[in-house]
């Protein structure tokens, strides 16, 4: 199935999980997944590892046991600036062996860990190839404060436009906590005629350390109240851990009043947080 066709009716809730690293079993995945499946996500994605075709095949693997073991429908993500249009084209035929039918198509970070390949230099480079490589639900990334590497915010969403008119579906926002900041970049979007579902990224606190990793790569900004609440529990590690599923269940409650087109829960693979929130929330999105 077709993960854009699920926001037709309903508000969605989704996941999004990562493949172990190197020195941990995969298994250790399938436990989380185990507990996910329990909340009944609309879908669920899976993160691809950094440097190209090397690392894809943990992500294959687990995408297609989302979809035919836990019967859940899947997406994989697939960052192209270290791929060869021959490596995506391999990439595309696992795929279509394993029956999966979405695509997270990225450009990837920038490493000098891994060279770079001249086939695909942005991600609505990759939209049109695998456009025109198969029936792909495609869904892109997007980022409600702009790429970091944008020259301001009028430039990111013509080039957010592209993507879309490249064959983009759905979009996905990267992690955000002001709510505010989501409702702006929405309305530059639909002003645009951006009319794909947009879900709202929704990031979980679990330490101070990771989340001001991921604000250094997502370019968001911390309201006064969450950096007041990171340096109070900040040495507690369950003090932390409740008070950033308290602050991401208000976050999510007040999108989903707004009409949200839907939630995608960065998980971090901690399926009690994802449980949590998703019990919090549930009744909400029912009724909405």
């Amino acid at each position: 199935m077709k993960t854009s066709d699920i926001f037709k009716n309903k508000t969605v809730l989704s996941f999004e999980v990562f493949p172990p690293k190197k020195t941990a079993p995969i298994e250790t995945v399938y436990n989380t997944l185990d507990e996910l499946k329990s909340l009944s996500p609309d879908f669920i994605s899976v993160t691809y590892g950094a440097g190209g075709s090397l690392n894809n095949s943990s992500t294959i693997e687990i995408t297609s046991a989302i979809k035919n073991r836990y019967g859940i429908e899947s997406i994989a993500h697939l960052p192209c600036i270290n791929l060869s249009k021959e490596e995506v084209l391999s990439v595309l035929e696992k795929l279509k062996e394993n029956h999966i039918e979405n695509i997270l198509a990225l450009r990837g970070d920038i490493s000098p860990d891994y060279p770079m390949k001249e086939d695909f230099k942005h991600a609505s480079d990759l939209v049109s190839f695998i456009k025109a490589n198969g029936d792909f639900n495609i869904i892109g990334a997007c980022y409600p404060e702009g790429h970091p590497e944008s020259k301001n915010l009028v430039d990111d969403i013509i080039n957010l436009k592209i993507k879309v008119d490249s064959g983009t579906n759905q979009l996905v926002s990267q992690l955000f906590f002001d709510n505010d900041k989501f409702y702006s970049f929405l309305e530059r979007a639909r002003c645009a005629g951006i009319a794909v579902p947009i879900e709202a990224g929704i990031m979980p606190v679990l330490n101070k350390k990771q989340i001001e990793r991921m604000v250094s790569l997502s370019n968001a900004t911390l309201p006064k109240k969450f950096v007041t609440m990171m340096e109070k529990y900040e040495d507690k590690p369950e003090a932390i851990r409740d008070a950033g599923i308290a602050y991401a269940v208000d976050q999510i409650v007040d999108l989903i009043s707004q009409g949200v087109d839907g939630i995608h829960l960065y998980t971090m693979n901690n399926a009690y947080v994802a449980q949590k929130i998703s019990e919090a929330v549930k009744t909400i999105i029912k009724v909405h």
